[in-house]
């Protein structure tokens, strides 16, 4: 949605992982702007399935990133218990920490998958390409 100004209200990320190390790597990967095309973002972190269940239920976010290795609840199984009850779920990006793991992301149903550690580039390719799909949808 644009503001009076004709510029873009910023874009809201969900960010859900048992380690704050892993939620701000994440944020710092990303920036302010993963993209140049891109409105900025703002961010909102959650530690706990409960916390992340909350959020999602009540906040309208263009986009969640779910760490597939968080504590105790995996972010794959979030992944997939969202997109089978949030009306309207937006992407999910999901964060593995092995390679082997993908095809689990697969069976969660996320739309994309990033390794851990975080490597920069990468996930703000992902991150940019799954909120400008999210854009072309809700334009």
């Amino acid at each position: 949605m644009a503001t009076e100004s004709g510029t873009r209200d910023p874009l809201r990320v969900l960010i859900y992982s048992s380690n704050r190390n892993t939620r701000a790597d994440v944020i710092s990967a990303l920036g302010p702007r993963p993209s140049m095309d891109l409105p900025t973002v703002e961010y909102t972190e959650v530690a706990t399935e409960p916390g992340f269940i909350s959020a999602a239920d009540k906040g309208k976010f263009d986009l969640f990133i779910l760490d597939g290795e968080a504590t105790p609840a995996g972010g794959m199984g979030l992944a997939r218990q969202i997109k089978d009850e949030l009306y309207r779920c937006p992407p999910v990006l999901v964060l593995i920490a092995r390679p082997q793991d993908a095809w689990l992301a697969t069976w969660s149903r996320a739309d994309a998958v990033v390794g851990l550690p975080i490597e920069p580039v990468s996930t703000a390719q992902a991150v940019s390409r799954l909120l400008a799909t999210r854009l072309s949808l809700t334009s």
